[in-house]
């Protein structure tokens, strides 16, 4: 369907790519997962011809059409949605917009050339694009009223899903997609990928969500060294198969052939588990055929994260009382909010308004006041909090060394042996520690707020979208080491994995009130009762 051959990528002295050699099959979804940096979405283009490589070449089947997820949100901004979507298959736009052209200018010599076009428009089932298109619509939220406005009109993360129905639009043959659940709320995504998992043709995809990686993919594709190495399995299979080798290799005592078997029954485990499911990887049962020398370790590098407490918190933990926020505009985020925290709580604090979640937060931390009510903390309780935006911590041109000094307690804390144990955690090692924090990525700042977490020992953690920004194997760990925290945990994620495998407790704010239940993510939102009295509560009160 689509091959690689002898890739090589390259920006001035940098080697992105090394002779990469791939070929992907129909039927089968791969995720590209890779450190950041590594040239994940860089690939995606090299694919899709937006980048031509250094050398070697990318050849797609003759007469495969191959589709890419727009990451321009204003590309499309003088065509309503409906045209929008549709100009997803550019052959059966381009011949719609002939046959057009020629009725505009008819006469007898272009009659022959529209009938021509009318039979290949035919074939193409092009006489359904319109319906096709508002049915694609339809299914990812976006209603019949807005299929006629233009794009430039429309709220931006509305026009993600418009984009996204662009990319499905025609059933590519070749589906290529670069992080598609970025702005998208959960049921959104649940509908994506039952969507993937039944495509029948090539899909492509990068994305940090473990979930939705779990749920849509066949194969992975691990970016290294400058190499793309696939393999069988959807991502947590390969995390966990690399991990079993990886342990392996340091059992130095242990016999091959034993090692061998304690391989091979992983990999029966697995593929009896994901049969069970509704997984692509069921469809392929691709695992139960691999070979013990197909599963290799890992080189990555999963940081240290290790949040301990410096004293255990009493009961009272946090009480809020009809609290109340609105937007600077006067738009209501969440009115007439009760909750009181329990010890050991760990809660996902959701809302379909991200802006509403934030401003709980800052309230909460002592950020920003409310319009209306109180909270008031447990005398025993400390707080330690990650906002969504960092930004005001790495204002000043110092070190990472100093600048977590400015978090230290005592002596000792500021001793730069000791703060570079806390960075090292986190994977600045070495000189990588004295970097200035002005000229961090978006992920190394997130690490850096971590070390700082990790230094303070609070016994209440708030973490806001605390997943942005960084890799899986930086997601993967903060995910482990908050199931192990001992504490209570505030946080508000769109990582699904995270909130499912972290959350004992679901809170929703809504701008009447909010949803207090006991129970996992999953079972949180395929409440149908309850998926009901959310959609009212929703409604902003006159």
């Amino acid at each position: 369907m689509l091959s690689v051959s002898n890739l090589s990528v390259q920006f001035g002295k940098r080697v992105l790519f090394d002779e990469v050699n791939v070929v992907f099959t129909e039927g089968n979804c791969y995720g590209i997962i890779g450190a950041n940096g590594a040239g994940k979405s860089t690939f995606l283009k090299v694919l899709s011809g937006q980048i031509d490589p250094t050398s070697g070449h990318v050849h797609l089947e003759p007469g495969k059409r191959m589709s890419i997820l727009e990451q321009d949100y204003n590309a499309s901004d003088e065509y309503t949605v409906l045209e929008t979507v549709v100009k997803g298959n550019k052959p059966l736009y381009d011949i719609k917009k002939e046959i057009d052209a020629l009725y505009a200018d008819y006469n007898d010599k272009n009659a022959d050339r529209i009938g021509e076009l009318q039979v290949q428009f035919e074939e193409m089932n092009g006489w359904n694009a319109d319906s096709d298109a508002a049915a694609l619509l339809s299914n990812l939220g976006i209603g019949e009223e807005l299929h006629y406005t233009l794009m430039s009109d429309m709220d931006s993360k509305l026009k993600v899903r418009v984009l996204l129905a662009q990319a499905l639009f025609g059933s590519p043959d070749v589906l290529i997609m670069d992080e598609p659940t970025n702005d998208l709320d959960y049921e959104t995504i649940n509908w994506l990928e039952n969507f993937l998992a039944d495509y029948e043709n090539t899909v492509i995809v990068v994305s940090h969500d473990r979930h939705f990686l779990d749920t849509v993919c066949t194969h992975i594709g691990d970016i290294d060294f400058g190499k793309l190495n696939l393999y069988s399995g959807n991502y947590t299979f390969r995390y966990e198969s690399s991990q079993l080798a990886a342990r392996q290799r340091a059992q130095q005592n242990k016999k091959a052939e034993e090692k061998a078997k304690e391989l091979q029954e992983f990999i029966m485990r697995f593929s009896a588990n994901v049969a069970k499911s509704k997984q692509a990887t069921s469809r392929k049962k691709m695992l139960s055929k691999l070979k013990v020398d197909d599963i290799k370790p890992s080189s990555r590098r999963y940081p240290a994260i290790i949040f301990e407490r410096e004293r255990e918190a009493g009961d009272q933990i946090l009480n809020i009382d009809k609290l109340k926020a609105t937007t600077e505009e006067g738009e209501l985020l969440f009115d007439n909010v009760n909750i009181n925290l329990a010890k050991g709580d760990k809660i996902a604090i959701i809302s379909r308004d991200s802006r509403a979640t934030t401003a709980f937060y800052e309230i909460i931390n002592g950020n920003k006041k409310p319009d209306a009510g109180k909270h008031s903390w447990g005398v025993t309780t400390t707080q330690s909090y990650l906002p969504a935006d960092n930004s005001s911590f790495f204002t000043q041109d110092i070190n990472l060394v100093d600048w977590l000094r400015q978090w230290a307690k005592t002596e000792e804390e500021r001793e730069e042996v000791y703060i570079r144990g806390f960075l090292g955690k986190m994977l600045f090692s070495g000189e990588e520690a004295l970097k200035k924090c002005t000229v961090l990525s978006g992920g190394e700042k997130v690490r850096c707020m971590l070390s700082r977490m990790m230094m303070l020992r609070a016994n209440v953690l708030m973490l806001d979208e605390p997943t942005n920004h960084l890799d899986l194997e930086s997601i993967t760990a903060f995910n482990n080491s908050l199931k192990n925290f001992k504490g209570t945990v505030l946080f508000t994620t769109h990582d699904h994995e995270f909130a499912q495998t972290v959350a004992n407790r679901i809170i929703e704010l809504t701008p009447k009130g909010n949803i207090d239940r006991y129970s996992t993510f999953d079972e949180y939102m395929s409440d149908k009762a309850l998926k009901e009295q959310r959609g009212k509560m929703y409604a902003v009160p006159v």
